[in-house]
């Protein structure tokens, strides 16, 4: 019998990032519209910067309010989770292809929160999850979840990422 490292990957391992996304019950958004004068995703060398998302839905609908005050802390997870998806949406269209993902590299959390809310990284949490449970270990990354005092539109949680792509 082959020692442990030689046997085949469990079948999750071998999941291509879209049928996981699927065994997740998700699919791909179209990515939203900037809203100011950039674009959703820059490519230098092997590395993708993209752009803050927020959680909004396909059809335009946003997760408003402050975290902490009038949105639970599992509402904004949900709503970070929501965005992950946004930047897996921004990683598609910019990569062709989401096996091309090599790592995500970094991700920046801000949450819309109250002055004395602590568990910003409970919340950035849901985009985190996500990006394991599509990427597995080339989901995992270094982060930073701060909290604001405002978001623009008054959107619960804007999240970025570097990304390395090959």
């Amino acid at each position: 019998m082959p020692p442990p490292s030689d046997l085949a990957p469990p079948s999750d391992l071998a999941m291509s990032p879209y049928e996981k996304l699927a065994q997740l019950g998700l699919e791909l958004p179209q990515v939203p519209t900037p809203i100011g004068n950039f674009t959703t995703h820059v490519r230098e060398g092997t590395l993708l910067y993209l752009s803050g998302q927020g959680p909004t839905h396909e059809d335009g609908r946003i997760h408003t309010g402050k975290v902490g005050a009038d949105v639970s802390v599992e509402e904004a997870y949900a709503h970070a989770r929501l965005t992950g998806l946004n930047l897996i949406a921004v990683l598609h269209t910019a990569l062709g292809d989401l096996r091309k993902v090599r790592r995500i590299v970094k991700v920046l959390g801000m949450v819309n929160a109250t002055p004395d809310f602590t568990d910003h990284p409970a919340v950035i949490n849901g985009c985190s999850d996500l990006f394991v449970a599509v990427f597995g270990d080339a989901g995992r990354h270094a982060r930073s979840a701060v909290g604001f005092g405002s978001l623009p539109r008054r959107i619960t949680v804007e999240i970025e990422a570097v990304v390395a792509a090959s």
